[in-house]
């Protein structure tokens, strides 16, 4: 592991349609003085940008090559189909690849989903990037089959989606290099993976209390209260000397009954 002191600061990737504000939210408020920069990056180039050193860690859809990263899978997206709200595949709850048959599906080239053989008709071009296929969907020219994270994020008013049942699932990672593991990329591998403030990886355990603050426990004997006995418990009061054991009765000489005549 190399020496933290050597990153002054923390340099966050994430591809489209990740969000990592809840994670950055929780560094901040465990290390305060150390910045968290986010760095944008598209789902192809991620990895290389990795290795490349231009940032220290980053969410990455997979698969990538492992042989020199690192991953922790997070999390699986739904896959639904992009299209539009008055289409025929809006009035069911989900469909099938065989479903779009038909249709003219679009393919971008910074497309995420890795499909063994694609649904749909191809269309004569292309699109370079997710957004534009979007664009093209809402002007009628076909459909569009994403993670359901990039549905949301390139949402229009006129488009709605899907669910597509038997397609690829996207997988989310947290990645880095593997020989570039710094003190704080193991800090925020703790954070991701929900390790609290006091884990005892990468972090002193919590101090143990003073004895003084300890509570009483047992084999532990207490000092006879005042006017107690000598084993902690402390006797009724008594009043007027009498005889707690003894119950209060008639003064003596006092017969109960009537009087003989």
């Amino acid at each position: 592991m190399t020496d933290s002191q050597a990153t002054p600061s923390f340099r966050l990737a994430y591809v489209p349609g990740v969000t990592p504000t809840k994670w950055v939210r929780i560094w901040h408020e465990r290390l305060p003085d150390v910045p968290l920069t986010l760095v944008p990056m598209s789902a192809a180039s991620a990895a290389d940008a990795l290795r490349a050193g231009e940032a220290d860690a980053g969410f990455v859809r997979l698969p990538i090559d492992r042989s020199d990263l690192s991953a922790i899978p997070l999390y699986t997206e739904t896959t639904v189909v992009v299209i539009p709200k008055d289409h025929l595949v809006a009035a069911a709850e989900e469909v099938s690849a065989e479903d779009l048959a038909d249709d003219i599906v679009l393919h971008p080239l910074d497309e995420t989903l890795d499909w063994q053989e694609r649904p749909g008709r191809p269309a004569d071009d292309r699109p370079a990037t997710t957004a534009d296929a979007v664009e093209l969907v809402a002007a009628g020219v076909g459909l569009l089959v994403v993670p359901q994270s990039l549905a949301r994020l390139h949402h229009r008013k006129d488009l709605t989606y899907r669910q597509v049942r038997d397609a690829p699932e996207s997988r989310v990672a947290l990645s880095w290099p593997e020989e570039a593991t710094t003190d704080l990329v193991e800090e925020f591998i703790g954070i991701v993976r929900g390790r609290t403030v006091n884990s005892t990886r990468g972090r002193p355990p919590t101090p143990p209390r003073p004895k003084a603050e300890r509570s009483d426990s047992a084999g532990t004997r207490r000092k006879p209260a005042k006017g107690g006995t000598a084993g902690g418990t402390t006797g009724r009061a008594t009043g007027g000397g009498r005889n707690p054991r003894k119950g209060s009765s008639a003064p003596k000489g006092t017969k109960r009954g009537k009087p003989r005549r």
